[in-house]
Order: structure tokens, then C-alpha cells, then sequence
């Protein structure tokens, strides 16, 4: 059967992450009931990442296979009509056979964002975190820097996890401002659960007086999730891209 990829982009806000949970609304479930509604068949889908509640995406991607013999052109066509209007489908492809959304990728880009003002925003409310008063950037960088490399993210990853292996390569981060919104873009090889939500946290507590940027060092020494900040909110954090 044909493999496809699907590059997805959504509004997290209504949902319970991706993964499928029983009586909760989900990305995956919103998805696969698109997928069997065009293919009149109940097909699994497998995504590069499981975001959690509340994330957000412009770069998601998730790949099936399917006999439907439409081609990628009507894929998107007829999943677009039938996806809710809080998720979108942005392109579909024919891909090789042994594709696999999640093993054969080889890094992730995510983003957060921070709108720092004093007043509260009507337009910004659910896609970025707000945090006012001292915020210094130059600090924050200095603290980013000792996070970039292979390193054990055991501190800033979040429990419950299964995960065995808390190794990440990871390649940039970068911290650039745009009039009042603050964003923090983190690309690695892979991510634990809840490490840039945990990095992003701790970052900001840099930028806020409450750590000196050279505590990093000592953060991913002690392996320990009590030793590292707040987890920021969910609902500033997207999945930009995904690379193969």
C-alpha cells in the first residue's frame, strides 16, 4: 500500500495532546477520523512527535498507508474538508515505503513564545505566554548557550516517562525579540517530554534575576527534574518543523 506523509498544522487549544485518550479529544483522533471518512477505512496514524495538551503546530507531521487510489493533490483536498477548522492539512506526499513519521526523523524545531508587556493581550491569549517586569535577554542567551551540545536532559524532562535513553544533540537555540513578542527557538536531534517547556521555564527565571546563567551547567550535571525551573505553559509552545 502507498505510504503518505501529511505536514499538519493546528490549534492545540481544544485538545488533550495527540496521542489518543479515551472520552478526551485528541489531534490523533481528529485525524485518523478524517483519514477513515475519505478512506472508508480505519487506518492508524503515526506522528514525528506526541504534543502535549494545549501545543500547538505548524510542522507536524504524521504518516499512514492507504489503498485509496487518490492522488496526494485530493488527499489534501478531501482531508481539508472533512478535518475540523482548527486543524489543517498543508501537504501530502507519496513517500517511500519504509517512512516512518516518527523513527525517520533526524531533528525537530520548536519554538516558544513569550509576549512581554505589562498589559494583557486579547489576540495573543492562548498562543503565548505572558510575563511582564524584568525580562533580560542578553542573560538568557548567556544561560542558552551552556544547554547547546550532547548533553543527558534528564533535569528538564518531564514524569511520568518510559523514556530509557535522556541523551539529545541539541543543535540551536536562539532567543530573538520582535517588538513584544520573545521567541525562543530550540532545534535537537530529539526531545524528552516536556524539555522545552521545562528549558524555557528555567531560561525565564535567568532572565527574571532568580539564577545566574552559569547554574545551567550545574542543572544538567545534577539530573534531577527538582533541580531545574518552573515548565512553562503549554500554550506557548508550536512544532515548526521536522526534518527528514
Amino acid at each position: 500500500m502507498p505510504t503518505l506523509k501529511v505536514t499538519l498544522e493546528y490549534d492545540g487549544t481544544a485538545y488533550t495532546g495527540w496521542q489518543r485518550q479515551p472520552n478526551q479529544p485528541t489531534i490523533q483522533e481528529a485525524v485518523e477520523a478524517a483519514v477513515r471518512s475519505v478512506s472508508q477505512t480505519a487506518i492508524p496514524v503515526i506522528a514525528a512527535g506526541r504534543t502535549d495538551a494545549g501545543v500547538h503546530a505548524l510542522g507536524q507531521v504524521v504518516s499512514f498507508t492507504s489503498e485509496k487510489p487518490l492522488s496526494p493533490d485530493e488527499w489534501l483536498r478531501a482531508l481539508n474538508a472533512t478535518l475540523p477548522e482548527d486543524i489543517s492539512a498543508r501537504s501530502v506526499e507519496r513517500v517511500a515505503d519504509d517512512f516512518h513519521a516518527r523513527y525517520s526523523a533526524v531533528r525537530k524545531l520548536y519554538a516558544y513564545r513569550i509576549l512581554h508587556r505589562s498589559e494583557r493581550s486579547a489576540l495573543e491569549r492562548g498562543r503565548a505566554w505572558h510575563l511582564y517586569g524584568k525580562l533580560d535577554l542578553d542573560v538568557m542567551r548567556e544561560a542558552a548557550g551552556h544547554l547547546v551540545g550532547k548533553h543527558d536532559f534528564s533535569s528538564f524532562q518531564g514524569h511520568p516517562t518510559d523514556v530509557e535513553n535522556p541523551i539529545c544533540d541539541l543543535q540551536r537555540l536562539e532567543i530573538v525579540l520582535d517588538q513584544d513578542i520573545v521567541r525562543i527557538e530550540i532545534e535537537a536531534d530529539r526531545f524528552l517530554k516536556q524539555m522545552v517547556r521545562a528549558m524555557v521555564g528555567t531560561l525565564a527565571e535567568v532572565g527574571q534575576g532568580k539564577r545566574k546563567p552559569e547554574e545551567m551547567k550545574q542543572i544538567l550535571d545534577a539530573k534531577d527534574r527538582r533541580a531545574a525551573g518552573y515548565t512553562a505553559p503549554a500554550h506557548g509552545l508550536y512544532l515548526i518543523d521536522v526534518t527528514y
